[in-house]
């Protein structure tokens, strides 16, 4: 419990006197630090326009940055560089940062200025976007050197080295370690405002290798209102340009020193005498073919074509549907160094798992066990109990997207746009039904379009309840989801890879519906995945999208988001459709998807020049690459974890970065 102000209001409870600060400085403090509260306690330097100009000009002018250079500020806090960058003319600037908060700020603050900025949440040591995709990336006011283990400082490097592109140019702004030590204030406090004051101590590590902060920020009226710590790293000159070294950067450069100044003329903490430093990621080269594939032998998991499926055509497996299977073998069998073994008979499936446990599962059992698309998690739920490792999505992944409108709910919490819609629970009353129409009803709970047909668009409350009776009759039980009924164009994203390693988003592909008889509302639904007699089936086709960088990039960052989020591995989908005034909005998130031959995913590899062997080569050589760099992490960090290589402990698994701190 807080204790009592004099005025009766609730503070927060402080420490009192205490003689050692590292003792209770928590180890991931930055996760929960950078607040509105700290634009208050360091406004006075990081929202000073003085300093962020110089900071940028010293950027620019040590990168050598050209307008249609792609940057990255990691760390961005509240955008501060990025705006500034964008004002300047830059076209190409994306920011990363761990506080929603602050990331929330800076796309506010971008959309007031009409600036195209992609701001989003990640991981300083593990960040999801594409490998080799930027010419510089910056960390700028006193960014780095967070983490408790010079070994995560190491990961940050490592995970700018693959963003940046071969030779490309990382810029850091951290403070002077070897000045700091002998220079910090021991204790201060100044006014925030007319209201607040913040008074501060600081001492060294143990070490000596860090520098421990405590503020405790106090209202006139109302007390205490934060009692926090936290603690840097500091680096000498000789220190960080060994560890920059050691991560593989070149050509190591020191600009100068930053000084910061701070509107109340007060203490400036660790933005005092900063160096700036600019440093070359290696030469990259195209990796030689591998011979020692992690794992050659392969069992494919498959649904059992001797059971019923309740979503394909009749009930059953179809001709094409063998065909599809014999396609995908024909393409496995071109893969050098690779042999595979196929299992799809369901009933004796666990036994033969526990028996004989494979080494490796290609998982391609999008049907779900015994054919049940409510059971798609089961398999790898079968595999992860048995310690056998496994391509694609977990089990937790698959049941999340299997509910359509969990996935809405995290898009929304990611300011992913979403279609405006009304979730109908099979007890509620017609009256709770929306009014605006045309509108899209399908299954909250399914895949493969079960449930959307050409009848699932209604333009009354007529046709709306009366396609509600048909889901009630076909599938009782289950909710049904009312969607604003979208008519632009329909784009979907394919992600091949995992955030940290090689991630690669395919050529973006288009839903060209010109060819469809106009009676028939343009949506891809159950006719043009399973009825080969459908105009749906023969009359729509796929190109590759037409649309500009900006479309492009947001397209690509909306589904990078989703990806990490979810929690999805090696390869996923993401569809999305646009309004009538050019809103892009999210239709659904696909972990596994379709992997058929004829399917969105190899239309979108062929975009990219591939064949259909070099899609399915590209998926196992994620999985395998991630399995390896679990294992890895596990004879590093030497803590338990699960079968799949997922850690267990929330500590290594919650995804978390650094922000932006300034004192």
């Amino acid at each position: 419990m807080g204790k009592k102000s004099s005025n009766g209001s609730s503070a927060v409870r402080t420490l009192g006197p205490i003689p050692d600060l590292e003792r209770h400085l928590p180890s991931d403090w930055w996760r929960t630090l950078f607040t509105s509260l700290y634009l208050k306690t360091d406004g006075d330097v990081v929202e000073n326009d003085q300093n962020t100009v110089r900071e940028v000009d010293l950027l620019v002018r040590a990168t050598g940055l050209e307008p249609n250079d792609k940057v990255l500020d990691l760390c961005c806090g509240q955008g501060r560089h990025s705006l500034e960058l964008a004002r300047r003319g830059f076209k190409n600037v994306t920011g990363v940062d761990r506080s929603r908060y602050l990331i929330r700020l800076a796309r506010k603050r971008a959309k007031a200025a009409g600036y195209s900025i992609s701001f989003h949440e990640g991981d300083a040591r593990k960040f999801s976007l594409p490998e080799s995709s930027m010419h510089t990336v910056c960390l700028m006011g006193n960014s780095f050197g967070y983490f408790d283990r010079v070994q995560d400082d190491l990961l940050v490097l490592n995970a700018i080295k693959r963003v940046l592109v071969s030779g490309g140019t990382l810029a850091l702004d951290l403070v002077d370690g070897d000045w700091m030590k002998s220079h910090f204030e021991k204790r201060s406090w100044e006014w925030i405002d007319e209201d607040q004051f913040v008074a501060r101590e600081r001492s060294l590590a143990s070490d000596g290798e860090r520098l421990v902060s405590r503020e405790v920020v106090v209202h006139a009226e109302r007390g205490i209102i934060a009692d926090q710590f936290y603690g840097e790293r500091l680096y000498s000159r000789k220190r960080i340009t060994d560890l920059l070294t050691e991560a593989g950067f070149t050509g190591i450069r020191f600009h100068g020193e930053l000084n910061a100044e701070s509107t109340r003329g007060h203490d400036l903490g660790m933005m005092a005498h900063r160096l700036f430093i600019t440093a070359a990621a290696p030469r990259k080269v195209a990796a030689a073919p591998r011979g020692d594939i992690l794992f050659p032998e392969v069992t494919v998991v498959l649904g059992d074509p001797s059971l019923p499926d309740a979503v394909k055509k009749n009930g059953q497996f179809n001709p094409e549907d063998m065909e599809t299977i014999e396609k995908l073998k024909d393409a496995l069998g071109e893969l050098p160094g690779y042999t595979f073994k196929y299992v799809n008979h369901h009933n004796s499936l666990l036994q033969e798992l526990k028996n004989a446990p494979p080494r490796f599962v290609l998982n391609l059992c999008d049907e779900g066990y015994y054919n049940d698309a409510f059971m798609e998690l089961h398999v790898p739920a079968l595999l992860e109990i048995l310690g056998i490792p496994y391509t694609g999505a977990g089990p937790a992944c698959l049941g999340m997207c299997y509910n359509k409108s969990l996935v809405r709910s995290v898009a929304e919490s990611l300011d992913i746009p979403v279609p405006l819609e009304t979730y109908f629970d099979p007890d509620d009353n017609a009256a709770t039904l929306p009014s605006s129409f045309p509108a899209l009803c399908k299954p909250n709970f399914g895949d493969s379009s079960i449930g959307i047909t050409k009848d699932a668009v209604v333009h009354n409350s007529v046709e709306l309840l009366a396609y509600l009776k048909k889901l009630r009759d076909e599938f009782p039980g289950r909710p049904v989801l009312i969607q604003e009924y979208l008519t632009g164009p329909e784009y979907s994203v394919t992600i091949v890879g995992n955030p940290g390693l090689r991630c690669r988003v395919l050529p973006i592909l288009e839903v060209d519906y010109s060819g469809l008889p106009k009676d028939l509302p343009p949506i891809l639904g159950y006719e043009s995945k399973w009825l080969p007699e459908s105009p749906y089936w023969t009359k729509i086709k796929h190109h590759q999208a037409r649309v500009d960088e900006d479309q492009k990039r947001r397209l690509g960052d909306y589904s990078m988001h989703l990806f990490e989020r979810l929690g999805c591995r090696d390869y996923a989908r993401f569809d999305f459709r646009a309004d009538a005034h050019g809103n892009i909005k999210l239709l659904e998130a696909n972990p596994n998807c379709g992997w058929c031959w004829d399917g969105k995913m190899n239309y979108m590899a062929g975009f990219a020049g591939m064949r259909y062997a070099d899609l399915l080569k590209l998926i196992l050589d994620a999985a395998q690459e991630r399995i390896a760099a679990e294992r890895n992490l596990r004879k590093v960090t030497g803590k338990a974890q699960g079968q799949s290589g997922k850690p267990q402990s929330s500590r290594e698994s919650d995804r978390v970065a650094a922000g932006a701190r300034s004192r």
